[in-house]
C-alpha cells in the first residue's frame, strides 16, 4: 500500500507551506497581534515576539511537525505510539480539548469578519471618526441574533472544506486564499503609508523604547508566539501526519515563522499609521482592526470596494487557522471511531456550535454573567491561551527533551538520515531539555497570575 493510499497527504511542497501558514496566520496576525502590540509598547513588544519565536515558538513548531510526520495519526495517539508510557496521552488529549475551546470563540471573532463585510458593502462602516466606528461595532456584538448567525456560517463553511479531507480540501483552499491574503494586505499597507500622520504609527511600530520591557511584556510576547504559531493544541501535529516523506521540516518551519512575521508586520503598517492618522487609541484591544481599517479606504478613491476586499481575506485568514482547528478533532474522531470523514466532521460541527454559543451571547443577552471576574469570551480564551496551551506546551518540551527515543528523534528529523542536520537536531533537544520549558512555565505563571 502506498503512503498516499495510506493517508490523505498534501500532495505538495507549496501545499504543504500553504496549509501550515494558513494555520500560524489567521486572524492572529491580523487581530490578536496588533491589539496586543498596541497595549504593550509598540516596537518593544515586536522584538521580544520576535524573540520569543525563535527561542519557544520554532522549536515546538518542529517538534510537533516531526511527531505528526512519524507517527502519521492524530494528536491523541501520537504520543502512545512514540512512548510505552500511556500517560503521555495526555498532552494530546489536552490540545485536542484547547482546539475544540479555541474554536468555539474564535469562531466568534471570525463572525465579527465576516459580518463587516455587508456593512463595507452597503458603506455602512466608512467612517473616519472614532466614535462612530465604535458604535457600529458594538451594535453588532450586542445583537444575539447576529453573533449566532455569523458564528455557524463560519463553522459552517470551515466544516465544508475540512470534508474534502487534507489534499482536495485544506491543501486547495489555502493555496487559494494565503498570497490573496498577502497581495491585499500589501494594497492596505501602501494605502495606509499615504495617510498624513504615518510617520508617527511607523515609529511606534519599528522605534523601539527599551525602558518599556518589563516582564509582563516579555510573558505577554511568549503567551502570543504560542497562540500565533499554532503551538500546544494539536495543529501541527495534525497536519504534520499529513506531510511528504521528503519535507525538511526544520526549512519548512523557518519559512512559516518568517512569513508568520511579514504578515504581522505588514498587519502592523496596515493598522499603525491609521491609529495615529485619525485618533484611534493604540490601546483599544481587540476592536482595534474594526476600527482603523475602515477608517484607512474611507476616504481614498474606491475605498468601499477596498474595505470589502480586506475584510474578505480578513475572513480568509481567519478560515485557514480554523481549518487546523477543527481538523484536529476531527482527525481524532476518524481515527479513533473508524468515522467517515463526513460523519465525523458533522460530529465535531454540532458538538464546537453548542460549546461556541456561551462565547457569542457572551458579549450580549450573557454578558452579565462572569467566571472568576472573566466573562464567558474570555473565560474560552483564558482557559485555551492562559492554561492549556502553556501546559501541553510543557509537557511537550519535556517530551522532546526527556522522554523520546534520541535515536528515533534523530532519524525522523533527519528524514532517515538523508538530510544533514545533525546541529540543528542536538541545538532543537538542547532548547527542548533547558530553556524551552523554563520559558513556557514562566508563560503559565504569568497567565495564571501567579507570577
Amino acid at each position: 500500500m502506498t503512503e498516499k493510499k495510506a493517508r490523505d497527504l498534501f500532495a505538495s511542497r507549496l501545499g504543504i507551506l500553504a496549509a501550515t501558514l494558513g494555520s500560524a496566520v489567521g486572524l492572529g496576525n491580523i487581530w490578536k497581534f496588533p491589539a496586543l502590540t498596541g497595549q504593550n509598547g509598540g516596537a518593544s513588544f515586536l522584538l521580544v515576539y520576535l524573540l520569543s519565536t525563535l527561542v519557544a515558538g520554532l522549536p515546538l513548531m518542529i517538534a510537533e511537525m516531526t511527531i505528526g510526520r512519524s507517527t502519521r495519526t492524530n494528536a491523541f495517539r501520537a504520543f502512545t505510539k512514540l512512548t510505552e508510557r500511556r500517560c503521555w496521552w495526555l498532552v494530546g488529549g489536552m490540545g485536542i480539548v484547547a482546539a475544540v475551546i479555541i474554536l468555539a470563540f474564535y469562531s466568534d471573532v471570525a463572525g465579527w469578519v465576516f459580518a463587516y463585510i455587508p456593512k463595507a458593502l452597503s458603506g455602512a462602516i466608512a467612517t473616519q471618526d472614532p466614535k462612530t466606528a465604535q458604535t457600529i461595532f458594538t451594535a453588532l456584538l450586542d445583537d444575539p441574533l447576529q453573533s449566532l448567525g455569523w458564528q455557524w456560517l463560519v463553522l459552517g463553511i470551515t466544516a465544508a472544506i475540512i470534508m474534502r479531507g487534507a489534499s482536495a480540501g485544506i491543501e486547495k483552499a489555502t493555496r487559494i486564499l494565503i498570497p490573496l491574503l498577502f497581495l491585499l494586505l500589501v494594497v492596505v499597507c501602501i494605502r495606509s503609508l499615504t495617510l498624513p500622520n504615518a510617520v508617527e504609527g511607523l515609529r511606534f511600530l519599528f522605534m523601539p523604547d527599551f525602558g518599556r520591557i518589563d516582564s509582563s511584556v516579555i510573558l505577554m510576547a511568549l503567551g502570543l508566539s504560542f497562540f500565533k504559531m499554532s503551538i500546544g493544541f494539536g495543529c501541527m501535529i495534525t497536519y504534520g501526519s499529513y506531510f511528504q516523506s521528503d519535507t525538511n521540516i526544520p526549512v519548512l518551519a523557518i519559512r512559516v515563522m518568517l512569513c508568520d512575521l511579514l504578515v504581522s508586520i505588514l498587519a502592523g503598517i496596515a493598522v499603525f499609521p491609521a491609529v495615529f492618522s485619525f485618533g484611534f487609541e493604540p490601546t483599544e484591544g481587540t476592536s482595534l482592526l474594526f476600527l482603523t481599517i475602515p477608517a484607512v479606504f474611507a476616504s481614498m478613491p474606491g475605498g468601499v470596494l477596498f474595505t470589502v476586499l480586506f475584510f474578505v481575506l480578513s475572513a480568509v485568514a481567519s478560515i485557514g487557522a480554523m481549518l487546523s482547528l477543527m481538523e484536529v478533532p476531527v482527525s481524532w474522531a476518524v481515527d479513533t471511531f473508524r468515522l467517515q470523514r463526513q460523519k465525523a466532521t458533522l460530529l465535531v460541527l454540532v458538538g464546537v456550535i453548542c460549546l461556541g454559543i456561551p462565547a457569542a451571547l457572551g458579549t450580549n443577552v450573557l454578558g452579565k454573567i462572569s467566571l472568576f471576574g472573566l466573562s464567558l469570551f474570555d473565560m474560552y480564551d483564558f482557559l485555551s491561551s492562559n492554561l492549556l496551551l502553556p501546559i501541553g506546551g510543557l509537557l511537550l518540551s519535556l517530551f522532546v527533551g526527556y522522554v523520546w527515543d534520541r535515536k528515533s528523534f534523530e532519524i525522523a528529523l533527519s528524514n532517515g538520515g538523508t538530510l544533514h542536520n545533525g546541529m540543528v537536531i542536538r541545538l532543537l533537544i538542547r532548547c527542548c531539555q533547558t530553556v524551552t520549558p523554563v520559558l513556557i512555565l514562566l508563560i503559565l505563571l504569568h497567565g495564571l497570575h501567579i507570577l
